[in-house]
Parts: C-alpha cells; structure tokens; sequence
C-alpha cells in the first residue's frame, strides 16, 4: 500500500513537471509570434498609398513641341523619346487647336498621353499649335509651367517642304494640285495670302505667345542644325526640361542612303519614316530668290526676340 502511495506522488511530480514546460514553451512562443505576422494587406491604407505612389497612370504633360510645321518636329519628339525619364504621346493630338477635341475638355487630353510612372515627363507634340491664335491662352489655362520647345529651320525651305507635303496627299488622293510658284506668285509678287508662306512668318506668331508666357519658357530649336549634326540640340533640350544627361552622340548614326541621321538604343536602331527627307517639288531659282528677300525683315525680327540669328537665305 505504502508503495503504491508512493508511486502515484512520483507520477503526480512528473506530469506537474511535464505541465510546467509545456506552459513555458507556450509563452514562449506568443511572445514571438508577432515577428513572424503576416505580412498588411494591399487593402491597408500604407500598402495602398504605396501601390498608387508607384502605379503608372495617365498624365497631362509637362512639356509640348508647339511647332512649326515641317519644322523637324517628329525627329525632335523622337530624339527626346530616347531619354529613360520622357514618354511621348506617339500621336499629334491636336487638343488645343481643335474645337471638336477642346470641347471635351482635360480628361480627354489626358487619356490620349502614355503612362509614365513619378519622375517621368510626359511630352506631346503638335505643330499646328503655333500658328493657332487661340492656343497660347489654352495651354497657359492648363498649365502656367509647362515648357514649351520650337523647332525652326529656313523659311523658305520650310515652306517649300509644306507645299511637298500637301501635294503629295493630293496625288495620294487622285486629286489635282497647282504648281508652286502659282501659289506663291501673284502677278510676279509674293502672294501674302498664301497659307505656307504665313506659317513661316514665326515672329508674328512668336509675339503672341510671348504675350502669355515668358520668354525663358520657350526653348528655340534650330531644326537646320538637328539635321546636320543631332546631339549639341538635345543636350540643349536635356538642360531646358531639366533632365539629367542621358542622350549621347552614340545614339545617332548617318544613314548614308537615307541622308539623314538614324536614332540607335539598346542595339536597336529606328529611322523616321520615309516622307522625311522626300525630295522637294521644284522652284525656280527667281522665284527663290523673291522668297528669301520677302523673308530678310520677318527673320530680323524673329532673330531679335529670340536673341539669336540662324544661317538662312
């Protein structure tokens, strides 16, 4: 009997013991089972903040190539595209310049714009906006520090590559087209009311820009010297967006059978398409002539208010 007492007290001892380190080892535990929490939801309020912070999404751009026309505005817009901090809107969008798409107001702009994540600028280009009267007001009212860049190149080069430009959609189209010279000679003159030869008069559509916003905010490309040599223009324009320098001589190469500058980037390389450098229709050398002393006093003007002078006819 004694013994029997005796074992049940041994047995009792244990199991207390045994109960002792199982409390322990479960204290233990909970008091490390924070640590190894799993990780917030998306739904918490930090995880989404992040989640938006770092999500790509449409944006309104910070900077717009305004003209001109047949200016070199494409090659400038994919010159800029090679930077790693710009996305550019592939296609001219025409917002501010057209009632149809204006009327629709800033969430249309913004969805026609790529997604760019923070950090990057979003950058369009449409070059009817700078003969456009009403658009300087437009784009201020949407946005008082947007930088805006002008590409330039000879008037009177420019305006003969217009009228190429528009006679080759005729013939595209089956459709017939007068000859230069009947369009820009009257009776031997200059014909003031032809539209080529007004899209080419830039100070008149300077100054009223320059009406809304302020000089330093309009960056002046020379389009005649993207085309000779690309790289001294986009370090320019690298230096007025304020990005870091990104773009390097090694991304341009000369396509000897295009004549023209290729863009080469990440062992890719990309030409503009084949109606850049599309032979001119012909002028003569007299009415040339007319041409670029109708141009002298225009130019003089433009070359004061942009504080520079341009090797031009």
């Amino acid at each position: 009997m004694l013994w029997t007492v005796l074992l049940a007290l041994l047995v009792l001892l244990l199991l207390q013991t045994q109960l002792s380190v199982c409390l322990r080892d479960l204290r233990t535990r909970g008091s490390i089972s924070p640590l190894h929490s799993p990780p917030p939801s998306s739904s918490s309020p930090s995880s989404s903040s992040s989640s938006s912070y770092n999500a790509t999404q449409q944006r309104l751009p910070g900077a717009i190539i305004i003209g001109v026309r047949k200016g070199g505005t494409r090659a400038l817009l994919e010159m800029l595209n090679l930077h790693p901090d710009v996305e550019v809107a592939k296609a001219e969008v025409h917002y501010f310049n057209v009632e149809e798409h204006y009327r629709q107001g800033l969430a249309w702009y913004r969805a026609q714009m790529p997604f760019t994540v923070p950090g990057q600028l979003t950058v369009e280009k449409t070059p009817g906006y700078f003969a456009s009267p009403q658009v300087p007001a437009r784009v201020w009212d949407m946005n008082p520090a947007v930088r805006l860049l002008l590409i330039v190149r000879d008037p009177a080069e420019r305006l003969v590559s217009d009228y190429t430009q528009v006679l080759h959609n005729r013939l595209t189209q089956h459709k017939p087209y007068q000859p230069l010279e009947e369009l820009l000679l009257h009776k031997g003159h200059i014909n003031h009311g032809y539209k080529a030869l007004q899209r080419s008069l830039y100070h008149l559509h300077l100054a009223r820009w320059l009406e809304v916003f302020p000089r330093e905010q309009i960056h002046v490309v020379d389009g005649d010297a993207l085309i000779r040599d690309p790289f001294p223009e986009l370090r320019k324009a690298e230096r007025f967006l304020d990005l870091p320098p990104r773009i390097n001589p090694s991304n341009f190469y000369f396509n000897i059978t295009k004549g023209f500058y290729c863009l080469l980037s990440a062992g890719h390389d990309k030409c503009l398409d084949e109606s850049k450098g599309r032979p001119h229709a012909p002028l003569s050398t007299q009415a040339l002539q007319k041409l670029c002393r109708y141009f002298r006093k225009p130019n003089k003007h433009f070359f004061e208010m942009v504080g520079r002078s341009f090797s031009w006819c």
